[in-house]
């Protein structure tokens, strides 16, 4: 939550934005654990803005989120860009539902039929230099970040490090798409007659199998869910070099998610309780590690 101080500059920031046709009412959005989303209406138009600048401990770049966001907008899936500038995205207000893991599970088709936008789709509508996600590079900068900041957790990333070399070497070969790279339920928003992808900070050219993962692990799949979702993605029966590649990759997004967090405790000023959610993290990664391993 924002302090009164903290709010009343947010507050001033957004008013100097220039688009602003009447008096504006400014009201804060829930769940932005990177930024802070604020929804403004002004008149009878309602748009959100996103605060954050690039977070480079975390491969965030602004500018990278923009190119995405308008491709996205391009292809169907993604609210329009209406302003930005640094530090500031004025995306299209959606009226919708954020969808929850039971909505995500409920609803695998439709995002299926998604993905498959955001994979195939969106590389024909980028304009500009276009980033890579590669989840193994991400880690290791993560855990020599977290040792040149004396983390809490330096003792246990060797052994990290070590897990994330076997999952590297199960998921390869590698097919390579566009991703969103970021799938949690709350970036899925249903507006009644479609399905809508917000937040692309995270994006840019990765395998397919890291979205996959990272939607099966963030919304609680079942062994069942995740065979169909792999069958009807893929459109063909699973096989055990898929199901390996899968599970690796999955396996690395948890473990991405869980360094993610543990970067946070240190660097963020949001209010979250990131230390809580990296032994949340931390244990799935493990569970699911464990059972990698002793295939």
């Amino acid at each position: 939550m924002n302090t009164t101080s903290n709010f009343k500059g947010i507050e001033k920031e957004i008013l100097s934005l220039p688009i602003w046709k009447n008096k504006i009412e400014i009201s804060n959005l829930d769940g932005g654990i990177t930024n802070q989303n604020f929804l403004v209406k002004d008149g009878g138009t309602k748009v959100v803005v996103r605060l954050g600048k690039d977070i480079l401990e975390h491969h965030v770049l602004r500018s990278n989120e923009l190119i995405s966001s308008k491709a996205a907008y391009d292809v169907g899936i993604s609210p329009k860009v209406i302003y930005h500038k640094e530090g500031v995205l004025v995306l299209e207000y959606i009226k919708s539902k954020t969808f929850s893991p039971v909505d995500v599970r409920n609803n695998i088709d439709k995002i299926i039929f998604l993905l498959k936008k955001v994979h195939y789709e969106i590389p024909k509508k980028i304009f500009g230099p276009a980033m890579i996600f590669w989840v193994f590079h991400v880690i290791k900068n993560y855990a020599q970040f977290l040792r040149n900041n004396d983390s809490r957790h330096s003792p246990i990333l060797d052994q990290l490090l070590g897990n994330c070399s076997k999952l590297e070497n199960n998921s390869s070969p590698y097919q390579i798409v566009f991703g969103h790279n970021d799938l949690l339920p709350a970036n899925i928003l249903d507006d009644g007659s479609k399905l809508w992808l917000i937040d692309w900070e995270y994006s840019g050219f990765n395998s397919p199998l890291f979205d996959l993962g990272g939607l099966a692990s963030n919304n609680d799949f079942s062994d069942k869910e995740e065979i169909y979702l792999l069958e009807n993605y893929f459109n063909k029966k699973t096989d055990d070099q898929l199901i390996l590649k899968y599970n690796a990759m999955k396996c690395a997004s948890l473990l991405r998610e869980t360094m993610w967090s543990m970067v946070s405790e240190i660097t963020s000023k949001i209010d979250f309780d990131y230390n809580k959610y990296t032994e949340e993290n931390l244990k799935k990664f493990n569970d699911s590690f464990k059972k990698i391993d002793k295939n």
